[in-house]
């Protein structure tokens, strides 16, 4: 298995540049962390950089960090961000540009997993958003907004949003 990547400060720019130039996003604070090649952890802990390098030496970890967001090439081979749930909630207050505001229903069949049939007049990642809850990233077409939510953390029943 390959060992935890630590993204060095020109990955990290390049990512804040896709963050921005998606949603507007102008910093991001801490260590960001991969596996592999799409999935990116955000570890804001007190570990430095130094610290989770020695504690690989020791150990395998899997991971350092929450899963904060995930590589996508797009049909152009344009590289974008597609954020987790988590991704959403932690950079919330910073978001200037593609949020997406549902009503209930929506929200609901969203967290239900669902792809919303709806002409946004946008193509590219949105930012999901109920009230001040914030419910992932989707992909807009013509004439849909596509969902990420794993089957896992959908909701089960018709309707627990307030």
């Amino acid at each position: 298995m390959n060992k935890l990547q630590i993204l060095n400060k020109n990955e990290k720019e390049q990512i804040i540049y896709l963050l921005n130039k998606q949603f507007g996003i102008n910093s991001l604070q801490g260590i960001l962390t991969k596996r592999g090649e799409e999935r990116i952890f955000l570890f804001q802990g007190n570990f430095n950089e130094k610290q989770i390098r020695e504690l690989e030496n020791l150990t395998q970890i899997e991971r350092a960090g929450l899963y904060f967001a995930k590589f996508f090439i797009d049909r152009q081979g344009n590289k974008q961000i597609r954020l987790s749930i988590e991704g959403t909630q932690i950079l919330s207050k910073q978001f200037k540009k593609n949020i997406f505001e549902l009503n209930k229903q929506q929200a609901t069949k969203w967290m239900q997993g669902q792809e919303l049939n709806i002409k946004t007049g946008k193509k590219g990642f949105l930012i999901m958003k109920y009230k001040d809850n914030y419910l992932g990233t989707g992909k807009a077409s013509q004439e849909k907004i596509g969902n990420f939510i794993p089957k896992s953390r959908r909701l089960k029943s018709k309707s627990i949003i307030n």
